[in-house]
C-alpha cells in the first residue's frame, strides 16, 4: 500500500483556554481539523501532488480519519507573550521533483519574520537539493531572487498564525499545517 499524497492543502487556526491541551484543542477547531486523528510526518511535498483550496480538501476526509500532517505547534501561557507558528512552502518547477514544507515557530517575533523565515527555510532546502548556488548569509529577499532567476523553484510562500496571550491563567496555541489528502 503507498501513502504517496496526491494533493495537499493548507490551515492555520488559534485557541485559547485555561489548560494547553484545551488551547490545542480549540486551535485545532478553529482551523478546521479537530475531527481528525493527526499523523505528523516530516517536510517533503511529494512529486505530483497538487495544492488544492481548504473547502475542497476538508470535502475529501471523514470524520475520524487518520490524516497525514506537517504541523506547526507553538503554545504559552506567559501574560502578553507574542507567538506565532508557520508552514514554509517551496514548489519546484519540475512537478517530477519533491518540494519542500517546513514548520517554524517564534516567540516575540512578529507574524511577517516568522513567515518569511520558514518560507527561507523551505526554500533554502529545496535550492540545495536542486543544486541552486546562494549565499546562506544573504537576506530571504537576495536569496529569493536568485531562486526566481534560476528557474528550478516555481513558488515559495507561507501559511502563519499568530496571536498574543490575553490574560494571565489563559493559555493560547497557535498551529499550521500541510494536511495531505491521499
Amino acid at each position: 500500500m503507498s501513502f504517496v499524497p496526491k494533493a495537499v492543502f493548507f490551515v492555520t487556526g488559534k485557541g485559547y483556554h485555561k489548560s494547553k491541551l484545551g488551547s490545542f484543542e480549540q486551535a485545532l477547531r478553529n482551523a478546521d481539523i479537530a475531527i481528525y486523528n493527526i499523523v505528523k510526518v516530516s517536510s517533503i511535498l511529494p512529486p505530483y501532488c497538487l495544492e488544492i483550496p481548504k473547502e475542497d480538501g476538508l470535502a475529501q476526509l471523514r470524520s475520524g480519519q487518520v490524516v497525514f500532517t506537517v504541523l506547526s505547534r507553538v503554545s504559552s501561557n506567559e501574560y502578553n507573550r507574542l507567538i506565532s507558528a508557520s508552514i514554509g512552502v517551496a514548489k519546484p518547477a519540475d512537478t517530477r521533483t519533491y518540494g519542500y514544507l517546513s514548520e517554524h515557530h517564534e516567540f516575540g517575533v512578529k507574524p511577517e519574520k516568522a513567515g518569511e523565515f520558514a518560507e527561507d527555510l523551505a526554500a533554502e532546502m529545496l535550492a540545495t537539493t536542486l543544486g541552486v548556488s546562494f549565499d546562506p548569509e544573504a537576506n530571504y529577499d537576495e536569496k529569493k531572487e536568485i531562486f526566481k532567476m534560476d528557474g528550478k523553484i516555481v513558488e515559495t510562500k507561507n501559511y502563519t498564525e499568530s496571536g498574543v496571550v490575553r490574560e494571565e491563567g489563559e493559555w493560547l496555541t497557535v498551529i499550521a499545517a500541510a494536511v495531505f489528502i491521499l
